[in-house]
């Protein structure tokens, strides 16, 4: 079989305007960005608006394995199939960040004969949002320091009387708003700026810092959850950066930086439209982690493509208690939109890896025995798929397993798999999906499925309301949505939770921050696990983005690169064609 990069390079792709034009959108409501993506203009929604809302479809997954489960490949194989059954559909996925890229996972256009085209271009760069919240992200960055070195330097009377500003008084050490790349670099978690030669401050005042990856900007957030560009620009001003010397916030309103945040996202907050390799339309907008924000593409997105389709194909990051738990409580109750029905994507290696029998790590050779049949490490790893049926019924939402199939699987344990999910007393469906080897004729019947699905009526139920105390919905997520017995807050959690309250910030959404590797915050524990704490060592106001973020056990907001990062597989050829993305 071809590589995926073959495979899209051989693909026959529709020019761009054509797939605009067969999903519905007028000429003057996209703009052409190279021959096969272009910028959907947020005019359409207006357009759009009485238009009846189409069904929405939420992939999700088992817990992940470094193996990958193929969540992407089965949302674009999804929309592919119903495609083949002749309903309108468009799929919606984030934006790639090349962190993850030249770090670990490689691309994420899907692969096989369902991936987005061309890949490459969506997996490097694309059309530079990811580039445009950076540069927002770090101008506000520069605005802190500016204002503190020019408030300092010579005095707050002085600097008032000079600039015909008020002074702000910024403490320098409560400074909240770290500075972001697109790259996972470890060495720049925490560092030290504005250090001077003897005897001079022209670089600034020292302080310390550090990196975050731009994925978990609170920009990124607000990308993915804002509503339209007057709402962009009203979260952006709302987002907190420091507090002052009195313990008050300060803002980027204050910093009277928020407008030019704003003018620096303005393209930003268009979707790009491109093409799956059947010519099924795909936007994709924003690229916010699971693991470390709320891992959803965006509700700008999600509302285009409801109005011009029948079905909408959409995935949330990791597993059903990452991104599919953040789409229900934090984008489901902010757009009013709640998902129609889930797809849990499970494999047979991943649940074997699941099991607790087998020790896989990011980089290392796979164990040639995970390929091969072993009735007790599937029925072990059965119970993590099982844990996350549980979890997609409590929310209201009816689900179908998609047993994702891989060359290597045996006939014998797809089918043992399939009858142990047909036996469950679950309100779910199951069926095999081959959307990597045959496309959309490999994902008809999980179509089929999910049609099936989607007519019935959703009581949705999220697991906490926005008006309930801080401490309330942070237990909701960690004891009803991950079976934990009990929330631990830290010293310093504590204190910032009061200071919150104190300032009005009670009302907010809450995203917690965790390994996507177990159920639990501690990545080696597999299965189905209950009964444990969740460790809040940090909580983080996200004001504008509206939640709250608990930073729980030892994830980190900047990742750091492996042992052989996947950067050392890509490269040019003599014709100037990239090689080694997947």
């Amino acid at each position: 079989m071809l590589s995926d990069i073959e495979i899209c390079r051989v693909s026959k792709l529709l020019p761009i305007a054509e797939v605009a034009q067969r999903a519905g959108l007028l000429d003057s409501e996209f703009h052409s960005q190279g021959l096969h993506k272009a910028k959907v203009s947020l005019k359409s929604l207006k357009r759009l608006a009485p238009k009846p809302t189409g069904k929405l479809v939420l992939v999700t997954a088992i817990t992940p394995t470094p193996l990958g489960e193929g969540k992407t490949v089965t949302t674009i194989g999804l929309a592919q199939g119903l495609a083949k059954l002749n309903h309108s559909v468009m799929a919606c996925i984030r934006q790639p960040s090349m962190g993850p890229v030249f770090g670990v996972k490689g691309g994420a256009a899907g692969g096989g004969y369902s991936q987005v085209a061309p890949m490459e271009e969506l997996n490097l760069h694309l059309t530079g949002d990811i580039h445009a919240v950076t540069a927002a992200h770090n101008l506000a960055a520069a605005a802190i320091d500016a204002r503190i070195y020019h408030e300092q330097r010579n005095g707050y009377q002085d600097f008032e009387q000079r600039s015909g500003l008020k002074a702000l008084r910024i403490d320098s050490k409560r400074v909240v708003w770290k500075r972001v790349m697109d790259h996972n670099d470890r060495a720049l978690r925490m560092v030290t700026i504005g250090r001077n030669e003897a005897d001079k401050t022209i670089n600034g005042f020292e302080r310390e810092d550090g990196f975050d990856i731009s994925a978990a900007s609170e920009l990124m957030a607000i990308l993915a959850l804002a509503t339209d560009l007057k709402d962009l620009r009203a979260r952006i001003g709302k987002i907190v950066v420091a507090y002052d010397l009195n313990g008050n916030p300060v803002t980027t309103e204050d910093l009277q930086v928020a407008g030019a945040m704003a003018v620096s996202m303005k393209e930003a907050i268009e979707p790009t439209l491109m093409q799956t390799l059947e010519g099924v339309p795909t936007l994709i907008h924003a690229g916010p982690f699971a693991n470390i924000a709320h891992g959803n593409s965006s509700i700008i997105a999600d509302n285009i493509a409801t109005k011009l389709s029948e079905y909408t194909v959409t995935e949330g990051g990791f597993g059903s208690d990452m991104g599919f738990e953040k789409a229900c409580n934090i984008k489901a109750q902010m757009s009013g939109k709640a998902p129609d029905c889930a797809v849990i994507v499970a494999t047979l290696r991943g649940l074997k890896a699941n099991s607790g029998l087998y020790d896989l790590k990011p980089g290392q050779p796979i164990p040639e025995s995970l390929f091969e049949c072993d009735q007790n490490a599937l029925e072990a790893g059965f119970e993590n798929l099982k844990w996350h049926i549980n979890n997609v019924n409590k929310y209201g939402v009816p689900a179908v397993v998609a047993i994702n199939r891989f060359p290597q699987d045996s006939e014998q344990e797809l089918l043992a798999l399939k009858a142990m999910i047909e036996a469950l007393p679950h309100d779910v469906e199951v069926a095999i999906s081959e959307g990597f080897a045959k496309g959309g004729e490999g994902t008809v019947e999980l179509a089929q499925k999910v049609v099936q699905q989607t007519e019935k009526h959703v009581e949705f139920t999220p697991l906490y309301k926005f008006d309930q105390p801080t401490e309330e919905k942070l237990m909701a997520v960690a004891e009803l949505g991950y079976g934990a017995s009990s929330i631990t807050l830290s010293d310093k959690a504590k204190a910032q939770l009061e200071e919150f309250k104190t300032h009005g910030y009670d009302n907010l959404a809450v995203c917690l921050a965790k390994t996507p590797l177990s159920i639990s915050t501690i990545g080696s524990v597999k299965g189905a696990p209950s009964h444990f704490d969740v460790p809040v060592r940090e909580l983080k106001l996200c004001a504008g983005a509206g939640f709250i973020y608990a930073l729980c056990g030892n994830v980190m907001t900047m990742p750091g690169l492996p042992d052989k990062p996947a950067f050392m597989n890509l490269d040019l050829d003599e014709n100037g064609d990239i090689v080694g993305l997947s």
